[in-house]
């Protein structure tokens, strides 16, 4: 795999923050886990339920060496999300989500709590609309 990184650009590979201090490609020849700078989530962005799930996952692959306790805390969050969760769209997104950690598949699975944010989005602004009427 070839990734082509900015100068300044940070990329996440198996734990460790690399920081290329000018513009490269760096080629993957073996199986790692990694995020791109633009994929990477800070906590403060973290503020609604997809988006701290996102937020957890992103730590498994930052935190390898964590990810044990960061799984018991997706666990947590996704089962309380499915409780809640009336969006067919949303609850089928969480599962193929869940799907993904249990198979270890973290990257797969960030990619598919990001394109539920859209669904998210229009379900809480449904609900701030009934809260104000």
């Amino acid at each position: 795999m070839h990734l082509h990184l900015k100068k300044g650009e940070k990329i996440y590979i198996n734990g460790a923050v690399l920081r290329v201090d000018q513009r490269c490609s760096i080629e993957l020849l073996n199986n790692v886990t990694f995020l791109l700078e633009n994929h990477v989530m800070q906590a403060e962005k973290a503020t609604t339920p997809l988006r701290q799930l996102y937020f957890v996952v992103q730590t498994m692959l930052m935190e390898p060496e964590n990810a044990h306790l960061t799984r018991e805390l997706y666990w947590h969050q996704s089962g309380c999300l499915h409780a809640a969760l009336r969006s067919r769209d949303l609850l089928a997104g969480l599962t193929s989500a869940d799907d993904c950690i249990k198979s270890q598949r973290y990257f797969e699975a960030l990619k598919i709590i990001r394109n539920l944010y859209p669904v998210e989005a229009r379900l809480l602004a449904g609900t701030a609309e009934r809260e104000v009427a």
